[in-house]
């Protein structure tokens, strides 16, 4: 049955919620419980409506809700710590962001505030932004339209409800794109609400688990056998009951909690996703996600993307590599401290002559980690590990092309390992201010001839999985003990930033 909207043409008078006046906070947890207040008013106006029309309301209006935003003014400069790498503007001025899901962001939002007030002295203002909100975010998760909207409408849907627009979800900010004339409103943090919200759509539709479940510390891994063997360390860790960890979080949002010998709630899904997440979770989110993103650069660059709107403390790579040394053993690890980039996915948002530092605390995290779980040290864990540079390509069969250019590019580079998404995963993370580090293990090596011969494969996947994943485990929970401060290092950020991390 179709549904009569009215007048044919879009011409409507604008409907919208009933908005009060903006109002300023010197509380942050005050500042964020107005956010989620006119969050909920926006988007449960949104829902109603469209509801009402699903059930034969006639439509007389173009409906239109907006998101909220915060805005800060300062007239002076502030005298913070220096060494903090966030958390302050550079100097006078009027700077905003528009907030989308501030249920699943208040402890981040919270904590940038917080900061904000504390290192200016001066409150903050919460408002109505001139940003709509398109009806497609403004669903509850998991909700699904019945039936098609085309045999319910009389006209497009965007005649009547706002769609996502992709002037205003991007990456500018992060690409520091962004007008930062004087006098122009300087943005606040790194992304806009509406490119949030694309980002939380897609990770649900590329993971099969809910935004909220991921957690501040993640691994990213390009073999669904680290995958396995992760499931297997975290139904062990829970069984405890004195990690600190709470619960398992499979695909379709399948949770098993601590101590639990099955599942408690969520459904498999017939068919694994793209990407497949699993979440040992803690209940200050500062557990552990790990995605299998499969194999190139295109899904690395994919998902971190996405991740990054989540703003967690640090990535890890742990994957398999080609070792390009005669020196180096099937099983040898990499500790990658530079990257050469020959995966292009990334060329348009960061040229490839932009070095990708290693960072420290995240190397020294690796390094000890590998030293307590294989029980070497010093100048004997050069055996089994080296620090170098890793390239990081998009053909899969190079080797199959010929190797004079090739070889001495890698050469060139002191290249000691490769593979197709260790450059990307770093170069991302330095572009969007995350944390990275990359802990690779040699699989083959193709320059020499050596590769695994038939069963050789199942044993040493068997063999070093397990070692591999437990090094990355004991790297981020190194890294957890330390204050989120040093982690977001000062490198991380360019001349002219936001003030939230």
């Amino acid at each position: 049955m179709r549904i009569e909207t009215g007048p044919t043409n879009a011409d409507f008078p604008l409907k919208t919620p009933e908005y009060e006046a903006p109002k300023t906070f010197g509380d942050a947890a005050q500042a964020v419980a107005e956010l989620q207040r006119l969050y909920d008013q926006g988007t449960g106006f949104l829902r109603d409506h469209f509801r009402a029309i699903l059930e034969g309301a006639q439509v007389t209006a173009r409906l239109r809700a907006f998101y909220p935003e915060i805005r800060f003014n300062t007239a002076s400069y502030a005298n913070v710590d220096t060494r903090l790498a966030y958390g302050h503007v550079s100097g006078p001025g009027e700077f905003f962001t528009t907030v989308t899901r501030p249920d699943l962001f208040a402890n981040y939002l919270t904590r940038q505030i917080g900061l904000m007030i504390a290192n200016h002295g001066m409150p903050v203002t919460i408002g109505v932004s001139e940003t709509p909100i398109p009806l497609h975010f403004a669903f509850e998760e998991g909700y699904h339209v019945p039936g098609s909207i085309e045999e319910l409408f009389d006209r497009p849907l965007r005649d009547v409800f706002d769609a996502p627009d992709l002037t205003t979800t991007d990456d500018r900010i992060a690409n520091g794109e962004f007008d930062d004339s004087p006098g122009v409103p300087q943005p606040l943090a790194p992304f806009t609400a509406p490119r949030i919200d694309y980002s939380l759509h897609r990770l649900a539709h590329y993971t099969a688990t809910s935004p909220g479940h991921f957690q501040n510390y993640v691994l990213l891994t390009n073999y669904q056998f680290y995958m396995d063997e992760f499931v297997r360390f975290a139904h062990k860790t829970l069984q405890k009951g004195d990690s600190g960890y709470t619960s398992l979080v499979e695909p379709g949002n399948v949770v098993t909690g601590a101590g639990q010998s099955g599942p408690s709630s969520g459904t498999a899904p017939v068919r694994m996703p793209q990407m497949p997440a699993f979440h040992l979770t803690r209940p200050d989110n500062n557990g552990i996600t790990m995605i299998n993103i499969g194999i190139g650069p295109s899904n690395a660059k994919t998902i971190t993307d996405h991740v990054a709107v989540l703003r967690p403390h640090t990535w890890l790579m742990l994957g398999h590599c080609a070792g390009l040394r005669n020196t180096q053993s099937l099983g040898d690890y990499v500790l990658a401290h530079a990257y050469l980039r020959e995966d292009h996915v990334l060329d348009d948002d960061l040229p490839i002559w932009v070095p990708i530092p290693a960072l420290a605390e995240v190397q020294v995290a690796l390094q000890e980690a590998v030293a307590e779980v294989t029980g070497l040290s010093g100048y004997e864990l050069k055996k089994i590990m080296r620090t170098g540079t890793v390239a990081t390509i998009d053909n899969r069969n190079w080797e199959l092309r010929d190797q004079s250019g090739p070889v001495q590019r890698l050469s060139q580079s002191r290249a000691v390992a490769l593979d197709m998404e260790s450059a990307t995963i770093a170069a991302n993370g330095f572009r969007f201010r995350v944390p990275y580090g990359t802990l690779l293990c040699v699989s083959d090596k193709p320059l020499h001839g050596e590769l695994k011969l038939p069963g050789m494969a199942t044993e040493f996947y068997n063999r070093q999985v397990s070692q591999h994943l437990a090094i990355g485990i004991s790297a981020l929970e190194k890294l957890r003990e330390m204050p989120s401060e040093r982690l977001h290092s000062r490198k991380l950020r360019s001349f002219s930033e936001t003030a939230f991390q």
